[in-house]
């Protein structure tokens, strides 16, 4: 840590206008795709508070179709500020001799962006009602950006929705992992590819979470590291996503109705908005996030950030899938019991890991602040997974691999099954009118996430008057 805060003293002082000193570094909570720290510094001999974003570890990352970069992602930033977006300033954008990675230094704004303090807190109770329109109008901004007066065109991908579905479908196929919901829902979504589109430049991530608010409105967007130029509805959908609504019920961000922030955009942006256009992108909106969770256990295997938060990420998948269950195949479900387990071990496997939870939970977390404290959270939510796993996780395989065994006619391992229902799906051999395949995926993807979160707000709905 010393060696890095040597090399960002080197950098605030000689490139941030009147800074004498750096007087603190503070990495925070959350940024699984990127770093994220406050900056403390003198500046004219007056404490300043400055944010920097920085890629995993201080890698250099060669830009790719998915992520163009820091460097673009602060001129994003820049360009939507001058289009009347809410941003904050750049001041510097690292440069390799710098030696601390890709990233740029940036203003800091204070708000909250939590998005179940969002959605929950009393202190943003008169902020809400007007959210959902004020984020259309601000989306509408976003899409009006001038690609080539901002040199952004040739910094930026070019991805129309059938590519980017394409795209996806790659990422997932190279996780080489049988997940038989995300491949269902990649047919249904290849049946439902909107045919009309205009191409903008589309921030990706625009969610409840990626942007900070006060108790007059929206007062930053954040994290422009996946935009690109495609389909503007993408931007709608995500918005709508269940996974960014913190477990309240409003289908924008939990906070607002599709209503509001349809005319919101309207209002500004002058096309009218399609809902069911809109909802083919809040459907892949949960696949794209499905995959997305799988890659952040991936990047746990292969580093550099090799945090406890990136497999608990990981386990997020199947929330996202139960979400598509509710959109696209809804239906009744049985949650499985768990079954009889003879263990006469002192002390038990269960034993062993509620201790460590608590231990986790009551001694370790309060001794902890910022990150560390978020991310001992994350360790304690973890065990509770195994736990879960533990009293069901076999009995829910074994009716999985019988539904399997009953559907194919065959006795191969679960493994086996799975991937030979992932290949049917694939080549369309199996398609996604059939009622018994449907059945199927209901059963097992709210089981797994009866497993994974049980408290997550698609799990209720799912087995709403079961």
């Amino acid at each position: 840590m010393a060696g890095f805060e040597s090399k960002l003293r080197k950098v605030v002082t000689e490139h941030i206008p009147g800074c004498t000193e750096l007087l603190a570094v503070e990495r925070l909570s959350g940024g699984a795709s990127q770093e994220t720290y406050r900056l403390t510094l003198s500046i004219d001999d007056q404490k300043v508070h400055m944010a920097m974003r920085r890629s995993p570890g201080g890698e250099y990352v060669e830009p790719v179709a998915a992520r163009p970069g820091l460097d673009v992602e602060a001129m994003l930033i820049q360009a939507a500020k001058a289009e009347g977006v809410p941003e904050p300033e750049v001041y510097y954008v690292l440069q390799r001799e710098n030696d601390l990675g890709d990233g740029f230094i940036m203003q800091w704004l204070d708000g909250e962006a939590l998005g179940a303090r969002i959605v929950r807190s009393s202190e943003y109770s008169q902020v809400r009602p007007g959210l959902a329109r004020e984020c259309g109008r601000i989306l509408a901004r976003i899409h009006q950006i001038d690609l080539d007066q901002n040199g952004l065109r040739q910094r930026l991908s070019r991805i129309p929705p059938e590519a980017f579905l394409e795209q996806m479908l790659e990422r997932y196929y190279l996780l080489d992992t049988p997940q038989p919901m995300i491949d269902y829902t990649a047919s249904w979504l290849r049946e439902h590819l909107p045919e009309e589109y205009r191409l903008t430049l589309v921030h990706n991530d625009f969610r409840n979470g990626n942007f900070l608010i006060d108790k007059k409105g929206i007062v930053a967007i954040l994290d422009w590291e996946v935009a690109h130029i495609g389909d503007p509805m993408r931007d709608l959908g995500w918005m709508c996503t269940n996974s960014w609504r913190f477990g309240a019920a409003p289908p924008v961000g939990g906070f607002g109705e599709y209503q509001d922030f349809f005319e919101g955009y309207e209002e500004v942006s002058g096309q009218a908005v399609n809902a069911e256009h809109v909802k083919f992108w809040e459907v892949f909106g949960s696949f794209w996030w499905a995959i997305g969770c799988l890659g952040m256990a991936e990047h746990y295997r292969t580093g550099p950030d090799q945090t406890v938060e990136r497999p608990a990420i990981g386990r997020r998948s199947s929330e996202c899938q139960v979400d598509c269950i509710n959109l696209i195949i809804p239906g009744k479900v049985e949650l499985v019991a768990g079954a009889d387990r003879v263990d006469e071990d002192m002390p038990r496997i269960d034993e062993l890991v509620v201790s460590v939870r608590d231990f986790i939970r009551e001694e370790v977390m309060v001794e902890l602040q910022g990150r560390n404290q978020f991310l001992a959270r994350v360790a304690s939510n973890s065990l509770d997974i195994a736990l879960r796993d533990m009293a069901t996780g076999d009995e829910h395989r074994r009716l999985e691999h019988n539904r399997l065994k009953d559907y194919f006619g065959s006795q191969d391992t679960l493994a086996v099954l799975r991937w030979r229902l992932v290949k049917a799906l694939r080549d369309g051999s199996v398609g996604i009118t059939d009622e018994r395949i449907k059945e199927h995926l209901r059963q097992t993807v709210v089981n797994q996430i009866a497993i994974d979160q049980p408290k997550y707000s698609g799990f209720l709905r799912a087995v709403e008057g079961c």
